[in-house]
């Protein structure tokens, strides 16, 4: 196991002969108890002039030459082009399950053969002063075209607020007055407003992430935590510098003189693999990807069903053949080992001995309903009917709700309201005892830290001038003012700045966890707990407040990632900047049209027996949180009395475990106690839904696998495979499900091999059984209602 790094262990030869601004960043990392670094690898990192992290060592080069060219034309013109087909493409299969995300993997692969034969054919003419041409395609410009194609490649939360309202003015359990309002729902404008706001107009954050000269005021604090320390090393980046480095051939200290086949041909092989396996899973044997072999056993068996199913069980069946499924929740080679371990005790206390026990005790009269589920229920077991609780007037009506019925969830995702209010005072009780002198000394000298290898060859660079991050920040709040005063929204103009400050006080913590761990703690939950209680049956506003308070953090913190990657391969902060701004414009228009396209174009989207897929799980869970939030509201859920009062205690919860570690650490500090991090353990099931426990065992499994054995036994194959094999398999996986859609499920309204392949055994089974359908364990009362 790694041992923590402390002052004391320096050795001699280190501390006396060594420079001394490679004496400084040990010291300053011995401040950090970190699980993924030891001393031996910091000394190694330290005489190399490289860094002490071994995962960085293996996917970043310590050399730079500033001669390169990053923003050129054919960056542009390429890189608009692919942010147009990525967003495109992910707000298209957001809708679906498994909802693959098309990462950059996708544009870093067709982009490398496109501005290769540019560099060949393109005659290098010039025209206003600007070269068609500049030479050779390079690493550099690589990295900022998949920079503009996933910048705002992932589909905008703001698109889900136009989503619920779409699908509620088909259903007849929305009600029309207050979801349905032609002017939000038919209305580009401000549907665009909204989306250029919630990605552009976080400028307080993104000021402060920026690669700027030091000041004393806000500037720099997201880059002095996030950006600049060696200790933050954002893993899933390592991914993707592997993939640049792997395919532009480079060569660093790190990649050292390791036998076996080559990085490239090492990537081509799992990427060629990944493709032609996934039309197995994907396409002609299903019950692969869900892979419930117990249930197939005794399909009509409820308890062993919802034990071992994967789509309404708990998945005790473990194994599933589909890398889709695996990464849903994100790559397990990518997150370090002690992060996915602490994910897996969390996961089986709470899923595999919490849930059963409160489901069989039928606590929250949750035997009437499915153990796993993303949907509201009435006391009949039927989708929840919010029209019958409203007015004419769109006001909330407390008697049709007496008479008619509380709102019930199911048992995993009642427990997961409890871990999202868990991680929120977790993650602050966390920082404040583990990182609190960090956080102060950090505070303190940087004015006079010494910068890391990485930070000084970024210094050759102009940096990003503090105006122009509040040049936008001005536009984009005035942006949101206008939306929320012209439009009916019910949004009060001082529930904006809330949200806004929201996010800007967990934003530093929360960062320092995603950096460390790759697991990010959400916002949601917490604003929707204060517009719940401040603005109480406003379901349009409480959409808007979540999404400014949660994104607004959420995009901050993909910005400090896109700036440490930029960090790491050594592109120009400014061209960084113009890039994210422009792309995410575009990307945000070419996602509403998308929407609005499928919702008219495909039969029977955001329903469950949707036959391609389109059933829109994330969408329902969002429209779900309306009704529980914006609706009935928090007081009539989750205050004391109510039928999920008890959930409010895990706020407690969540201040109470890190402390306990804490006092454990300082009597044991070496001990196994140093590794279990709680606001990853509750953060890292928020997934669910629309997760289920098929996307995390065998996440768990896999990850323990590559990111513990083979690290272990074989660590001259994991620091040269590991990150390559990441990224082929995800980008050979979405390269399959483009294939397979557009070539066999889209074509002829989804006929090709009706009779043959999609209604075979092998593509039915798992829906067939209990658990496929769904089944509770009690069935309702003679009387018609429970609870």
């Amino acid at each position: 196991m790694a041992n923590d790094l402390e002052g004391s262990q320096l050795t001699p030869s280190i501390e006396k002969d060594g420079p001394k601004e490679d004496h400084v960043v040990l010291t300053q990392l011995a401040d950090f108890d970190d699980p993924n670094i030891d001393e031996e690898n910091a000394i190694v990192g330290v005489l190399e002039d490289d860094s002490p992290y071994p995962e960085v060592r293996s996917a970043v080069a310590n050399t730079d030459d500033p001669s390169i060219p990053s923003s050129t034309l054919r960056v542009w013109v390429l890189g608009l082009v692919f942010a147009v087909l990525l967003s495109g493409l992910n707000q298209f299969f957001f809708f679906r399950y498994p909802s693959v995300n098309i990462s950059g993997y996708v544009a870093v692969l067709i982009s490398l053969p496109f501005g290769r034969a540019w560099a060949a054919l393109v005659p290098n003419w010039r025209i206003f002063g600007v070269s068609l041409n500049p030479g050779p395609f390079t690493i550099k410009e690589h990295v900022l075209m998949m920079i503009m194609s996933t910048v705002g490649s992932g589909s905008a939360y703001a698109t889900d607020i136009i989503a619920v309202q779409r699908m509620a003015a088909r259903s007849a359990h929305y009600p029309n007055c207050i979801y349905s309002d032609p002017l939000i729902l038919y209305s580009p404008t401000v549907a665009l407003v909204d989306l250029i706001r919630t990605h552009v107009s976080i400028a307080p954050m993104r000021l402060t992430h920026d690669l700027n000269t030091l000041q004393t005021n806000g500037c720099g604090i997201l880059r002095r935590f996030l950006v600049q320390p060696p200790s933050m090393i954002w893993p899933a980046n390592l991914v993707t510098c592997a993939l640049f480095n792997t395919l532009h051939s480079q060569s660093y200290v790190g990649m050292g003189t390791r036998g076996g086949i080559s990085r490239e041909r090492f990537f081509l092989y799992a990427w060629i693999a990944g493709i032609c396996w996934y039309f197995v899973p994907g396409y002609l044997f299903q019950a692969l990807s869900y892979f419930s072999w117990v249930c197939w056993i005794a399909p009509n068996n409820i308890v062993v069903n919802q034990l071992f199913g994967y789509v309404h069980g708990l998945g005790m069946s473990l194994i599933t053949f589909d890398w889709a499924q695996i990464s849903y929740i994100g790559s397990p080679l990518a997150t370090p080992f002690w992060a996915e371990a602490n994910i897996a005790a969390g996961f089986v206390f709470l899923l595999w001995f919490l849930a059963p026990i409160l489901y069989y005790t039928n606590t929250w009269y949750s035997q009437y309903l499915p153990m796993s589920s993303r949907g509201s229920y009435d006391n009949t077991g039927s989708a929840y009917n919010v029209s019958r609780i409203i007015n004419a007037d769109a006001s909330f009506n407390l008697t049709a709700y007496e008479e008619y019925s509380p709102l019930f969830l199911s048992m995993t995702f009642a427990i997961s309201y409890g871990l999202s209010f868990a991680s929120i005072t977790a993650t602050l009780s966390h920082s404040f005892l583990f990182f609190r002198k960090q956080i102060m000394a950090q505070s303190r000298r940087s004015l006079r830290e010494q910068p890391d290898i990485h930070a000084r060859l970024m210094a050759k660079y102009k940096e990003v001038p503090e105006w122009w991050y509040a040049i936008l920040f001005v536009l984009m709040v005035v942006f949101g003012i206008v939306l929320i005063e012209v439009w009916h929204t019910e949004f009060p103009v001082w529930a904006f700045f809330l949200s806004l400050a929201i996010a800007f006080f967990y934003v530093i913590p929360i960062g320092m966890i995603q950096a460390i761990t790759n697991q990010q703690v959400g916002l949601n939950v917490i604003t929707e707990l204060v517009v719940g209680y401040a603005l109480p049956g406003r379901p349009i506003a409480m959409m808007m407040f979540k999404t400014w308070g949660y994104i607004s953090m959420a995009q901050a913190l993909s910005f400090a990632s896109d700036f440490k990657l930029g960090h790491y391969m050594k592109v120009p902060p400014r061209s960084m900047f113009w890039a994210q701004v422009v792309a995410t414009i575009v990307a945000g228009t070419v996602q509403l049209g998308v929407q609005a396209w499928m919702f008219s174009n495909i039969p029977e989207i955001c329903t469950p027996k949707q036959k391609d897929g389109f059933i829109c799980p994330s969408t329902e869970v969002f429209g779900t949180a309306s009704i529980i939030w914006g609706v009935i509201g928090p007081m009539r859920m989750f205050n004391p009395g109510q039928i999920y009062g008890a959930l409010i205690y895990w706020f407690l919860i969540g201040v109470i475990c890190p402390a306990i570690a804490y006092v454990i650490h300082l009597k044991w500090p070496h001990s196994f106690i140093r590794y279990v991090n709680f606001p990853v353990i509750f953060s890292g099931l928020a997934a669910i839904p629309p997760a289920t426990a098929m996307n995390y065992v065998p996440w768990v499994i896999v990850g323990f696998v590559f990111n513990y054995v083979i690290r272990r036994r074989y660590f001259a194959w994991w620091i040269k495979y590991n990150y390559v094999l990441s990224a082929a398999l995800d980008s050979g996986v979405t390269f399959s499900i483009i294939l397979i859609f557009f070539m066999l499920q889209y074509p002829k309204n989804g006929t090709i091999g009706l009779t043959t392949v999609q209604t075979w055994w092998g593509n039915t089974v798992f829906s067939t059984t209990a658990d496929g359908l769904g089944l509770p364990y009690k069935q309702v009362p003679a009387s018609g209602t429970f609870g």
